[in-house]
């Protein structure tokens, strides 16, 4: 049966709409059309105001719901995660793996396929190490740090045949040849935690590199005369960005620079979340060490930042109300332009005709009020602030 959600301004992933309703049928939208073209016969959701966007995409989840994924690499985990992330506006996300045991991987990989059977919101995976160099492995612990084999390459490359795979790693600590072979692969190469040089990032750029992770942190930074991996994402217009916007990673003004930098698609919001996204816990264990929420980040018991307390729509209210990006650009840069990136924009982060209903539903403060994942509607009590707890 087809529904038309209506009574609130929508953002079709590009421009908003005033006086329109989206109608889902089942799993999919059938149509966005004036209100007034709304059949009279066909049922109604009457929204209360507010906005009606696509529904957020994460590339980078650690965890939520109070479970680090890495801890528990099981199928029970991933519903916990991708539940905690819809109460912040996330329907569709890759759980990320942190450097580990090359056992602690293929667990970590069994999971995700086993759960994307019956759990729409898990795209795919994103590996976030080993693959890195010292230097630059922030929370990522050196004991777990090593180089690529063939095996590696073999077991990362046939995952990619089943699913979205994105992969960071320091382009330095690669082999010639090795990042091309994971592209021919189908698998998305992201350069993260790595201290190489512009030359060595424009190398692995000629061989498919095409994107980097979490820009600014964990990596060679921007100066006169050695424009680092900073300088190469910002320079190279093909190269998509992720970015961690929460006021701590990334001082607002770095985020503008990016924003006016880069072609407008390419630059795309990441949370990096840890367990306690969506959940009341407050920390969390790992590698043995206790890491807590303080102050709306996480840290170590050093001090260090280690991954993010926030969701995606924090991003996007630190993009608006801190940075100054205009709203549309933000919601795109939650939604759109990461589905662009793993090449599912004919699919996910748009309000049209054919693409999953995955919709997000927020009050005029930016605060969620209800998700849809493909048709299916769940309603959250979150407020600002409460998601980070």
């Amino acid at each position: 049966m087809t529904t038309a959600l209506l009574g609130a301004r929508l953002f079709d992933g590009e421009r908003f709409l005033d006086d329109h309703a989206v109608l889902v049928d089942g799993n999919t939208i059938a149509n966005v059309v004036p209100k007034h073209q709304v059949p009279h016969d066909m049922a109604r959701q009457v929204l209360n105001g507010g906005l009606l966007a696509p529904g957020f995409i994460d590339l980078q989840v650690n965890g939520g719901g109070g479970v680090l994924f890495n801890n528990d690499p099981s199928v029970d985990a991933l519903k916990r995660i991708t539940a905690g992330h819809r109460k912040v506006g996330t329907t569709r996300l890759l759980p990320t793996t942190i450097s580990d045991t090359p056992e602690r991987l293929q667990a970590c990989m069994a999971a995700v396929k086993d759960a994307r059977v019956d759990n729409p919101g898990i795209l795919g995976m994103h590996i976030e190490g080993p693959f890195f160099n010292v230097e630059q492995r922030g929370v990522h612990h050196s004991d777990y740090l090593r180089t690529m084999t063939s095996s590696d390459l073999k077991m990362i490359s046939t995952l990619a045949l089943d699913m979205p795979v994105l992969l960071t790693l320091a382009p330095e600590m690669m082999l010639p040849g090795q990042i091309a072979q994971l592209v021919r692969a189908g698998v998305e190469v992201s350069a993260g935690h790595t201290h190489a040089r512009y030359e060595e990032v424009e190398r692995a750029i000629q061989e498919g590199l095409n994107g980097v992770t979490h820009l600014y942190n964990a990596m060679r930074p921007l100066q006169g005369r050695e424009p680092g991996v900073v300088g190469a994402a910002l320079t190279h217009h093909e190269m998509h960005a992720g970015i961690i916007v929460d006021n701590f990673h990334v001082h607002p003004a770095s985020v503008l620079l990016a924003y006016r930098a880069k072609p407008l698609g390419k630059l795309y919001l990441v949370s990096d979340s840890m367990a306690t996204v969506g959940s009341t816990s407050i920390s969390f264990t790992l590698y043995d060490e206790t890491l807590t929420a303080v102050d709306g980040r996480l840290v170590s018991a050093e001090g260090r930042l280690a991954g993010s307390a926030i969701g995606l729509i924090d991003a996007v209210r630190c993009c608006v109300q801190d940075v100054g990006i205009p709203l549309e650009h933000a919601l795109a840069m939650a939604s759109r332009f990461p589905a662009e990136y793993l090449h599912l924009d004919e699919q996910l982060g748009w309000l049209k005709p054919g693409h999953q209903a995955d919709l997000v539903h927020l009050d005029d403060d930016l605060n969620v009020l209800e998700t849809w994942v493909a048709g299916m509607a769940e309603r959250t009590e979150n407020r600002a602030g409460d998601n980070a707890a």
